[in-house]
């Protein structure tokens, strides 16, 4: 058998059986009163600095819960605000419906935050001011199953997971969002038009000088990569083939290295031509640990949160954008480990626990450690449906 396709065996036994056991044992004690989100920790002094974001991706109505985040990191729950539009879940997925990273994206240029209604086919775009939300716009995706949004200066790209595959722009003029007419490109994946989670595609995402767009298709075992000019993508995708098995999550270094975290459990970085080519800086650093699917950067680090082990690990960023592990466990987690965000000052990681129904609070050290805050705990565990998706400024 391929290495692939161990590899895809690998993640479904993970998916279905460690994460599942995992969600058996958290879900009896996540549980918060009347099921509301409740911390871990007492109030405290409500001197607050900026905000999180969770998306509940709920199939009949979606919601984003505003969370007021203070400076010691810890968040004051601050209003629910429906989308508009309805969650998904693709098939097969357990702990991570939506089986991608950057399905809620906050756009700090803009101060806007953007959401992605799979079940309905549309994206949903609301001010920011503080921790409280206002709807402003409901768009359609121009594709089937939209599953994650990347923004970058006054461009965003939404990646639609169901059928084909497609990607779409929209340009960014003040705080209002416009479709780029003739922006959308087929990834020709000949999927369902609700996709099974290995092979759907994992993440879109905008190079920082808007130069090119990236797309990890996970089974497919591949990097799509578009050259924009203007905002408006080439006819034909550069297709590369991922150096380790089951690309998921995109992160871009500030010089515009592309790391890419792999589901067999490891990252690798590439350098972008001018052409959307990619050539290997790091191939394959492998953490040992179990379902290596999203990823953030912060403090020079990279942190990657392990679905299947239950972890973060962290990796040490080079100039030169290679990495090297720099902690397999930089943190255990509630089951379920999926999304992460990071504030705005990168000193806190939060990171979705979603078989435990609970936001996990970090410490972010100027070495790479990670120091536990808190707990949010109370949210309702994923098993099958239900939320995926976290933002943070």
């Amino acid at each position: 058998m391929s290495v692939l396709g161990t590899t895809a065996r690998l993640l479904l036994a993970t998916g279905a059986s460690v994460v599942l056991a995992a969600f058996g044992a958290a879900s009896a004690s996540a549980a918060g009163p009347s099921g509301a989100p409740a911390s871990a920790t007492p109030s405290h002094p409500a001197r607050t600095v900026g905000a999180v974001f969770l998306q509940h991706n709920g199939i009949d109505a979606n919601t984003v819960t505003a969370y007021a985040r203070h400076a010691d990191g810890t968040l004051t729950e601050a209003g629910t605000y429906p989308t508009g539009g309805r969650g998904g879940a693709e098939q097969g997925a357990v702990v991570d419906p939506l089986a991608s990273q950057g399905g809620l994206t906050y756009d700090a240029r803009h101060q806007l935050l953007y959401a992605v209604n799979a079940g309905s086919d549309t994206i949903s775009v609301f001010g920011v001011r503080g921790a409280a939300l206002q709807l402003r716009q409901v768009l359609p995706s121009h594709g089937t199953f939209p599953s994650s949004i990347s923004v970058s200066g006054n461009l965003a790209y939404v990646l639609n997971a169901g059928g084909d595959g497609s990607i779409s722009g929209f340009r960014v003029l003040g705080h209002r969002v416009f479709p780029i007419p003739g922006s959308t490109r087929s990834l020709g994946l000949g999927n369902d038009a609700v996709p099974f989670f290995l092979s759907a595609p994992g993440q879109v995402a905008i190079s920082p000088d808007q130069r090119h767009v990236v797309v990890t298709t996970k089974t497919h075992n591949t990097l799509v990569t578009w050259r924009l000019t203007g905002g408006f993508p080439g006819r034909h995708p550069v297709v590369t083939t991922s150096n380790g098995p089951v690309p998921f999550a995109l992160t871009f270094d500030e010089a515009g290295r592309l790391q890419v975290a792999e589901a067999s459990g490891a990252v690798s970085t590439y350098a972008v031509s001018k052409s959307g080519s990619l050539s290997v800086i790091s191939g394959s650093v492998p953490n040992g640990q179990a379902a290596t699917c999203w990823s953030v950067q912060a403090r020079g680090s990279l942190f990657v949160a392990n679905a299947g082990s239950a972890t973060v690990s962290s990796y040490r960023v080079a100039r030169d954008g290679s990495v090297s592990l720099r902690a397999a466990v930089a943190a255990r987690t509630g089951a379920g480990a999926v999304d992460l965000a990071v504030s705005a000052d990168q000193r806190y990681l939060y990171q979705v626990a979603a078989g435990a129904g609970e936001i996990d609070v970090f410490a972010v050290g100027v070495d790479g450690a990670l120091t536990p805050v808190t707990v949010l705990t109370g949210l309702p565990p994923v098993n099958g449906t239900g939320l995926e998706g976290i933002a943070a400024y």
